[in-house]
């Protein structure tokens, strides 16, 4: 596959919800940049993370772009998140069920055909202002 087509295929399975199928397109050590926070690295630590988001998140992702760069290392995505927020997540507002629209991207470094590196952005101040009107 192209780094495009991994990119879609990666949102291609978020959007179904299936973790099981953005883990096989990632590579072992993968390296998650969280929005405003640390890094993990791993599989299981990605895992760990995606099913934290499924319990307090219901998104899908929509006007999704990819652009890669010519030599296949590097891909970026730019969509929309259109979310509910369905169990409070530490350190953040009280979840009620609250629905939000949010610009957001991530940058890709990609491996052997597998992602190798996840940074996403988003405007977090954007989504508290959202999820607290």
């Amino acid at each position: 596959m192209t780094p495009t087509e991994i990119v879609t295929a990666y949102y291609d399975a978020f959007n179904r919800g299936d973790a099981e199928g953005m883990l096989a397109l990632l590579a072992d050590d993968v390296r998650h940049d969280v929005n405003q926070g640390g890094h993990r690295t791993g599989k299981d630590a990605f895992a760990a993370f995606s099913a934290h988001m499924t319990r307090c998140y219901r998104e899908r992702l929509t006007d999704i772009v990819v652009m890669a760069s010519p030599c296949g290392t590097r891909a970026a995505a730019e969509f929309t998140v259109n979310g509910a927020y369905l169990e409070t997540d530490e350190g953040l507002p009280e979840a009620h069920g609250q629905r939000y629209v949010l610009p957001a991207g991530t940058f890709f470094a990609l491996r052997d055909g597998k992602i190798a590196r996840v940074t996403t952005y988003y405007n977090l101040a954007d989504w508290i202002a959202q999820v607290s009107a």
